[in-house]
């Protein structure tokens, strides 16, 4: 099995236990200090990537600290699938959150998200520096991008 292979493997199981045990926490959980904390272990849930991945193609433009994402669109069933690293264990909890939402959808499902309010509904982003605000809005756009919603 290639380190690619393991990474997208280990990063949607990664996913859908975070799903299952973490994300009813935040949803929970009104202030931001609590929701801090859960962010920060949402993010060491996901698999890093090797040395080998931290590739300078899959660098997000826009982040102030290194940010990898990667890609994958499954052919056979039409779906799209991401594994995403970060130097910043907050960006890295954020998109893990997003990921949890998007990760495995259709192009169909992803035209019905809405990608700016991903992180509405949590209070997340009043909460961020506008670095991070920043950081998060390349993630997102570049996430767009990839399933194709973007030109």
């Amino acid at each position: 099995m290639s380190n690619l292979t393991l990474l997208m493997s280990q990063t949607e199981q990664a996913l859908q236990n975070i799903k299952q045990q973490q994300l009813p926490l935040l949803t929970q959980t009104t202030d931001w200090q609590s929701k801090y904390r859960i962010l920060m272990q949402l993010g060491k849930g996901l698999p890093s990537f090797s040395p080998e991945l931290q590739r300078d193609e899959l660098l997000i433009a826009g982040c102030d600290s290194k940010a990898w994402l990667l890609h994958e669109f499954d052919q056979d069933s039409s779906r799209h699938y991401w594994a995403f690293d970060s130097e910043a264990r907050i960006i890295k909890g954020l998109v893990t959150l997003a990921l949890c939402q998007l990760n495995g959808l259709s192009a169909s499902e992803l035209t019905q998200i809405n990608f700016q309010q991903l992180f509405a509904l949590q209070g997340l982003q009043q909460n961020l520096s506008p670095s991070r605000q920043n950081g998060l809005h390349a993630v997102i756009k570049t996430l767009s991008m990839q399933a194709g919603l973007l030109d």
